[in-house]
């Protein structure tokens, strides 16, 4: 694969972050996508969550699978750590490299396909080990890459391009991930940049697995009538359920509503999610609730957006198994290796 370097040049008086780096420093390579493909504003959501984050480039890393979506990597973060991993298998490598090293900051980009098809197991344990990483779904209900084949995604009644309306039942993630038990869960719509950012922030701050379901329209193959994923079709039916704005830990708060209109939460890391409830009904802190809530709407045709799910109680993989703090690539090797004695130990159990 090819991939074409951005120029460095960029304008004296841009806006810096407290490491001194513009937006520019955490782009990547030009895009190969099609023009107009959502993607290409997820990428752009993500560079500028992770610019006003102040996290180091050297310090992230960027995980993804096989398609459209798990190109995206390339294209943002360019001095970060990365890894394009086969169909579907994103999620385990992700657990093995940030078991070996847990300060890295994990972002995995992956896509309805690669997510919810071949790789569902891998997502499945993904959440129920609670993986301290930001995972997004670019959903557009196709295969782009592979000329736009229905994905498990896709609506029933949704109509290709060319041939028969879809008939199978959707798997939807964020009903899927509630169900798991994932302890973030988000949805948004791609050309929806406001309320994009903050739930990715909110999502790389977060200490568990945080899911962010991005609605993300296929130009090429998925965007023209009679398509449930078009970006006609999204903005008709989208609507906000929570407005989340995410506040830094280094910023004195000042904001101001109405009481029982917002409810903030801090995270792990000393930030803040502030909840705007626009549905009075609506709990983002209830499991069956939200989990009845959404169903509700999806029967009802909807596409509910916003914060959808969030538990800030429950430990982290890391913290679950008992880890040091120490990363295991930091340790040193004779800490790490056992010693012909205690491994007799632990091979004894077995005889």
């Amino acid at each position: 694969m090819t991939y074409i370097a951005k120029p460095k040049v960029s304008h004296p008086g841009m806006p810096r972050n407290t490491l001194g780096l513009t937006v520019r420093d955490y782009e990547g390579t030009v895009s190969t996508l099609c023009a107009g493909c959502g993607h290409d504003s997820v990428t752009a959501a993500i560079i500028q969550a992770v610019f006003e984050l102040n996290i180091e480039p050297h310090m992230l890393a960027k995980m993804s699978g096989i398609g459209c979506s798990s190109k995206t990597p390339a294209y943002f973060a360019s001095q970060s750590h990365g890894f394009n991993s086969v169909h579907g298998r994103m999620p385990s490598v992700t657990t093995g490299a940030n078991a070996a090293n847990r300060k890295l900051t994990y972002i995995g980009v992956s896509g309805d396909g690669d997510s919810l098809s071949i790789g569902a197991g891998q997502f499945v344990h993904a959440i129920r080990r609670n993986l301290n990483m930001c995972y997004i779904i670019e959903n557009n209900g196709v295969y782009g890459l592979t000329k736009g084949q229905f994905s498990a995604s896709a609506d029933i009644g949704t109509k290709p391009k060319k041939g028969l309306p879809n008939q199978q039942e959707p798997i939807d993630p964020v009903s899927t991930a509630i169900a798991l038990g994932a302890t973030y869960i988000a949805r948004s719509f791609s050309g929806d940049k406001d309320q994009l950012i903050p739930l990715i922030q909110g999502a790389l701050s977060h200490d568990g697995f945080a899911l962010v379901d991005v609605i993300s329209p296929c130009v090429t193959f998925n965007d023209h009538e009679g398509s449930t994923k078009s970006y006609a079709h999204t903005r008709e039916f989208y609507h906000h359920v929570v407005e989340a704005d995410y506040i830094p830990p280094a910023e004195e708060i000042k904001t101001q509503y109405d009481e029982g209109s917002a409810m903030p939460i801090e995270l792990h890391d000393g930030s803040k999610i502030v909840l705007r409830k626009i549905e009075s009904e609506y709990d983002p802190t209830s499991r069956a609730k939200a989990f009845k809530y959404l169903r509700d709407r999806f029967n009802a045709g909807e596409i509910t957006t916003g914060l959808l799910y969030i538990d800030d109680s429950r430990k982290e993989m890391h913290d679950l198994m008992g880890n040091i703090e120490t990363p295991l690539s930091e340790y040193p090797l004779d800490k790490l290796q056992p010693g012909n004695d205690e491994l007799r130990k632990i091979l004894s159990r077995y005889r």
